[in-house]
């Protein structure tokens, strides 16, 4: 069934210029497929599809999460600050944040940020 299949994240954008600058020039993917009206870019074993919509920025939850290893979690967040990315804090029980980062217990650390469209991505290493 489906649990064999890897699943690709899907986002929406209002302007495809941009969203292309924000994920090539600020995050460094590299496109993988250009057409079908968007643009595919590949994130470790899966991958990333950015479309056209005129229903880009209405999710209010996370939309993508990025599992990076706990040895590369703070070089992969200076790179982001780096950029010019601003991490969001919120209510989350058990969080403690400092700087932007959230931790929770001893070994799940994670920052989340916005797209141009507002759509929601987080980095996040560790496990609860």
């Amino acid at each position: 069934m489906l649990s064999s299949y890897t699943p690709v994240a899907t986002l929406p954008t209002s302007d495809l210029t941009r969203a292309r600058s924000f994920y090539q020039d600020t995050l460094g993917l590299t496109v993988e497929r250009d057409g079908m009206g968007g643009v595919s870019y590949t994130c470790g074993g899966g991958n990333l599809f950015i479309y056209e919509s005129s229903y880009a920025g209405t999710n209010k939850a996370t939309s993508v999460t990025f599992d990076v290893p706990t040895s590369e979690f703070d070089a992969e967040v200076d790179a982001l600050r780096a950029k010019g990315i601003e991490f969001m804090t919120f209510d989350f029980e058990g969080a403690e944040w400092k700087d932007g980062v959230a931790s929770m217990g001893s070994e799940m650390r994670a920052v989340w940020f916005v797209d141009p469209d507002g759509n929601i991505l987080n980095l996040s290493a560790g496990e609860l």
